[in-house]
């Protein structure tokens, strides 16, 4: 009888255990670290500190440094593809110690962010949905004895608030006192179609080739008439100046040209781009990006 006690606590012991393993939601990290020092490592080991059960990710820590832009838009990018319930981690922070404040942004789906807020929300906001916006309580949610470090609010406020959070630990609620929806974000051109022509951003390059993602949705093309085979009248501009002007035939993909011929066709998000089959198309045009680049596209 009392063997029989014994498992039936055991069970229950690894079941409730168990239970509570799979009650855990991802933490997934990005930062403009890179990995040449201990700074990822250390807010690893916070995390796991918090509860050494949490899985921790990488999405990427090669964002250039300081760029708020580009933190912006590698998190859409990414964010819409891991499981409900992610607590996504932002430390691009050029304005660590200063005022501005620390927040964790609850979108409609149910995922977290939590970083400063300079900007670095406003794809994932647009494309998700707010739910609502919390401010950071420091005086509750940031790691003991950490309050005289002014310039490492990624390992000290950020990733440990992250972790209690993605731990059950805390609720979104115990985060801080509510901002409605309001977050700061960043002007850029938005996709429009107008008077024949197509406008657009180009929020990011394909890096490691050098091809030139635009925000210009493949159905807003579509829907206006736009079909693969077409010959694009394409210009890119910077600060508003001409750089680059061209035809392009639109593809499906880079093999329908020949080897070093311009291409245009939809990336993998399904937005406009531009690329050279075997080539890199930024490096051959001085073709960037960033808000203050854009681009305009007219059917032959």
């Amino acid at each position: 009888m009392k063997k029989t006690i014994f498992f039936i606590i055991l069970i229950w012991t690894i079941l409730i255990s168990c239970s509570n393993k799979s009650n855990k939601s991802p933490l997934a990290i990005q930062t403009d670290f890179g990995r040449k020092d201990n700074a990822v490592a250390s807010m690893y080991g916070v995390a796991l500190s918090v509860d050494k059960d949490l899985k921790v990710y990488d999405l990427t820590h090669e964002i250039p440094a300081y760029n708020i832009w580009e933190a912006a838009l590698r998190l859409e990018q990414t964010a819409r593809y891991w499981p409900s319930g992610t607590v996504f981690i932002n430390v691009v922070d050029p304005g660590v110690g200063t005022k501005r404040k620390s927040v964790v942004m609850k979108t409609k789906n149910n995922y977290y962010f939590v970083t400063p807020d300079n900007g670095a929300l406003t794809f994932v906001a647009e494309s998700l949905g707010i739910e609502e916006v919390r401010e950071i309580d420091e005086a509750i949610n940031r790691r003991e004895n950490s309050e005289e470090s002014y310039t490492f609010h990624g390992r000290d406020v950020y990733v440990y608030t992250g972790a209690k959070l993605a731990s059950k630990q805390i609720t979104f609620e115990k985060v801080g006192k509510s901002l409605g929806t309001n977050i700061t974000k960043i002007d850029y051109e938005k996709a429009r179609f107008e008077d024949g022509k197509f406008f657009a951003n180009i929020p990011i390059l394909d890096i490691q080739y050098g091809n030139v993602w635009s925000s210009l949705p493949r159905k807003l093309m579509i829907d206006n008439g736009i079909q693969i085979g077409d010959i694009l009248n394409v210009k890119i501009y910077n600060n508003n100046s001409l750089v680059w002007t061209g035809d392009i035939k639109l593809v499906n993909t880079f093999g329908d040209v020949a080897e070093n011929d311009n291409l245009a066709y939809f990336n993998s998000e399904l937005n406009f781009s531009i690329a050279i089959n075997m080539g890199n198309f930024s490096e051959r045009y001085r073709v960037y990006s960033g808000a203050e680049w854009s681009i305009e596209v007219a059917k032959m």
